[in-house]
């Protein structure tokens, strides 16, 4: 049979082989295997993350060498936003790994590729110390981190869902997205501490090298645990009728482009809105409103802590009212806080500041705790790990250029605050409709509530 003609049969037998393979599983099984995609997303977005930070605080001035700050702070954006140029492509090539060969191999194929690009990172020399070359190799290197990391998500995404009870998934679904937080709160905690540690000359020539090198021995763990890791059912059977989707990105750009728009912007506010509230604030604080590193700092790590048991809440009121409903409601609250959030955070009073922060990364994780319960719908389960990987990885692509956005319409308004609210406002509500119209575009499961 050909690929087309796979691609096209009806969708009842593949629902029916979905619901039979997850019948019969454990909470138990669905909380270890949940557990260990939570370490390998918390290694990725502790990578991530780490970039995020540097590039607010270091990049500029260690790799991009300009006398005009406004300038070298947006060639440090612009670097981190090209990593996530990377994402879609990495994302259809894991993820056309993922469909045809199995979640579980992939995985530990992204995990490790993540883990060794970010050490390398620790260990390039500067732009003082080679030159031109020390940017272009930051940029090479945050291509092929962009690379493994498109597809490690939406892998880990799809392994989750597809080892859980259909009716128990947004719960499921809700603990991979820790992985954020807890790698916010060891990215910002490893350079909260270095700031503490260091005076800030030091920490310039090498102290914000450590949380990078730390990389190394944080994968030999994130190694062990993700081996223990169990093959999704769901693709098990597939492999086992012969149903594996042969050529899995065409069918999905033919058949599912739709629904890769209404899964990238599902995902919008989760990841844009969070690299605005972090990566862009904690620059806006430090040169534009002379706050210090360390409280910038500090505020994203009391929002990234708030954020874990939101996330669960979130999980379980998508598992109760549906996740479509929570990225509507969680979207319009966003909406609503981002011009209050802006206010506290220019407030110029430390405990505002950090309260500021933590408001608006709150309201925004209701809808990033769903997203996934939302992509994972959006596809049937044999172009799952593809579809996923392209619409998540084209809302991070996207996301990236936040930053980079938000520098250059703050710098055009004279510094002030208003346009980074109004960008946060939209992608809010840009979500929100995203929510309104996915459940119509999803595969119906019986007793899956989308």
């Amino acid at each position: 049979m050909n690929d087309y003609s796979a691609s096209t049969r009806p969708p009842v037998p593949q629902t029916n082989l979905e619901a039979g393979a997850t019948r019969t599983i454990s909470d138990k099984e669905a909380t270890k295997v949940a557990m260990g995609a939570l370490v390998g997303t918390a290694m990725e977005w502790y990578d991530f993350f780490l970039f995020s930070a540097a590039a607010a605080l270091v990049f500029n001035v260690q790799y991009f060498a300009n006398e005009n700050a406004t300038a070298a702070a947006l060639a440090s954006f612009a670097t981190f936003g090209v990593g996530l140029v990377a994402r879609p492509l990495g994302g259809m090539f894991f993820g056309a790994m993922g469909d045809r060969i199995g979640r579980r191999k992939t995985l530990m194929v992204t995990i490790v590729g993540i883990g060794v690009i970010t050490g390398f990172i620790g260990l390039l020399p500067t732009y003082a110390a080679i030159g031109i070359a020390a940017p272009i190799l930051l940029v090479l290197l945050r291509v092929a981190q962009g690379l493994f990391v498109g597809g490690e998500w939406s892998g880990a995404m799809t392994i989750v869902v597809e080892n859980a009870p259909l009716k128990r998934r947004a719960r499921y679904a809700a603990l991979p997205q820790i992985g954020s937080p807890i790698g916010t709160i060891l990215s910002s905690g490893g350079f909260f501490l270095m700031t503490l540690i260091f005076s800030q000359e030091s920490f310039n020539e090498f102290g914000w090298r450590i949380p990078f090198l730390a990389a190394f021995p944080m994968l030999l763990v994130a190694l062990w645990i993700r081996s223990r890791l169990d093959e999704s059912p769901v693709f098990a059977e597939l492999m086992e009728s012969g149903e594996t989707e042969k050529a899995p990105i065409r069918t999905v750009i033919r058949h599912h482009w739709k629904h890769i728009i209404i899964g990238m912007a599902a995902a919008m506010l989760g990841v844009g809105g969070f690299y605005l509230v972090t990566a862009f604030v904690v620059y806006y604080g430090v040169s534009i409103l002379g706050y210090s590193p360390s409280l910038m700092l500090f505020g994203g790590l009391v929002a990234a802590v708030v954020e874990i048991p939101v996330l669960i809440l979130g999980g379980r009121l998508a598992e109760r009212f549906g996740a479509s409903k929570v990225i509507i409601y969680g979207g319009i609250v966003s909406a609503l806080a981002a011009v209050p959030a802006f206010l506290m955070i220019e407030s110029g009073i430390d405990a505002v500041v950090v309260l500021g922060m933590t408001f608006a990364v709150a309201t925004l994780s209701f809808p990033y705790a769903a997203s996934g319960t939302v992509l994972t719908g959006l596809f049937p389960a044999r172009t799952r790990y593809t579809g996923v990987g392209f619409a998540q990885n084209t809302a991070g692509m996207v996301s990236g250029f936040v930053p980079l956005l938000a520098t250059a319409l703050v710098a055009g308004a004279g510094n002030h605050w208003w346009p980074a609210a109004a960008m946060l406002v939209f992608l809010s509500l840009f979500t929100a409709v995203a929510g309104a119209i996915a459940p119509r575009m999803s595969v119906d499961l019986p007793g899956f509530k989308h």
